[in-house]
């Protein structure tokens, strides 16, 4: 994304599922807006929260911070959270510090959308 522009994200509802999908990369200054579009989210109070990150090229420590933050408040909700769609890179900055054993992480949205 050009410099100065904030992150873009997508929004919907599908029958149980919210689905998040942040576009670009989430670094200091876009973790916050990722942050609020979760935060309503956690607010529609939906039971089952999909963040679809096949759109999001880079992913550093406060997007990363802002999903931990985001499962924590799932576990408080009893909401399921599920991330979908890494790429490479996301998905070894996960795997370095151990997240994908905390995180529901799905190859695909069609894949996180289907489980029960």
């Amino acid at each position: 994304m050009p410099d100065g522009q904030t992150l873009q994200v997508g929004f919907e509802t599908q029958g149980q599922n919210v689905i998040v999908s942040p576009q670009g990369e989430i670094g200091y200054s876009e973790a916050t807006v990722f942050r609020t579009w979760l935060r309503k989210a956690h607010d529609s109070k939906s039971p089952r929260i999909i963040v679809d990150l096949a759109k999001v090229d880079y992913m550093n420590t406060p997007g990363v911070a802002t999903l931990v933050e985001s499962l924590q408040i799932s576990k408080r909700n009893k909401t399921r959270l599920i991330l979908c769609g890494m790429n490479e890179k996301v998905f070894a900055i996960f795997k370095i510090a151990r997240l994908d054993t905390v995180f529901e992480i799905c190859p695909t949205l069609a894949d996180a959308s289907a489980k029960a």
